[in-house]
């Protein structure tokens, strides 16, 4: 059974971070029903009425070296650290960020398995990252993502499709010729994790570190305690939308850039593909 350590000590943070006025939730209005009638995505909207531009001034030149003492939840290892994402998507959005500078563009290496298999034994969820800005990053210094789910819950609305991908071999369409996906136990030795990782990575087309120095194409990764995904990506903003790996797990921001009527009419599957 997972203590919840993390997500506990994570829980008190953002208690004590939103007291100080160090962290800036994202304020959205759930408006799937106006545009889509599945169940598989939940489309927000951002409210920028509340947004304190006066206090955000912009990122720093590197927010995670060295990070806000105040967003500190946990050392993990000798080389990761757990701290508060500063613009959460839900409470207690966990960030484990490498203690020193490691580029998110680069090759994941088995340190940064360990540290995810470490947390994910007590705190586990839906793990995403985003390689480089066309993938969605915000920030060139290396961080993984992690929504904490608790154990009867799904770990996004697309679980089931990417479920049924990892069985089914059709790929036809667009978005499943750029996605593959394998099943995934964290209780695995993290050697073997880690060379599942390159391995999927190879498979999609994205290289091997032996041959590359850093991946040939731009990704997402997705990781459950069941499954994992990797995402080849080529664009960032299409259509007023920005996507990184929370888009295509199921979840879609809205903000006033963005064309409602495209999503309407053609829905986000569809919009999921043009960033492919």
């Amino acid at each position: 059974m997972n203590l919840e350590i993390y997500w506990k000590k994570a829980l008190e943070q953002t208690r004590l971070s939103i007291d100080d006025e160090s962290l800036y939730p994202l304020k959205t209005d759930i408006i799937t029903s106006d545009l889509y009638q599945k169940n598989d995505f939940i489309i927000r909207k951002l409210d920028t009425s509340k947004f304190n531009k006066k206090k955000i001034y912009g990122p720093k030149q590197n927010p995670f070296y060295p990070w806000e003492k105040i967003l500190e939840i946990d050392k993990v290892g000798d080389n990761h650290q757990l701290i508060l994402n500063k613009y959460p998507v839900q409470k207690g959005h966990i960030l484990l960020i490498t203690n020193n500078w490691k580029a998110q563009n680069g090759w994941l290496d088995i340190n940064d398995w360990k540290a995810i298999q470490q947390v994910n034994k007590d705190t586990s969820g839906l793990w995403f990252f985003n390689s480089s800005p066309i993938a969605g990053a915000s920030q060139p210094h290396r961080h993984f993502q992690l929504l904490r789910r608790s154990k009867d819950e799904i770990s996004c609305p697309r679980e089931k499709w990417f479920l049924e991908m990892e069985v089914s071999k059709d790929s036809d369409c667009k978005l499943k010729k750029n996605i593959i996906v394998s099943k995934f136990n964290f209780l695995e030795n993290s050697i073997c994790l880690f060379e599942l990782y390159l391995e999927l990575c190879k498979k999609l087309g994205l290289g091997d570190p032996i041959s590359n120095i850093q991946p040939k194409y731009a990704y997402n990764l997705l990781i459950t305690n069941k499954w994992i995904a990797i995402i080849k990506r080529k664009y960032d903003h299409i259509h007023g939308f920005s996507i990184n790996g929370l888009g295509f797990a199921g979840y879609l921001l809205v903000t006033e850039k963005s064309d409602i009527n495209y999503l309407k009419k053609f829905g986000p599957e569809k919009l999921l593909e043009s960033f492919v």
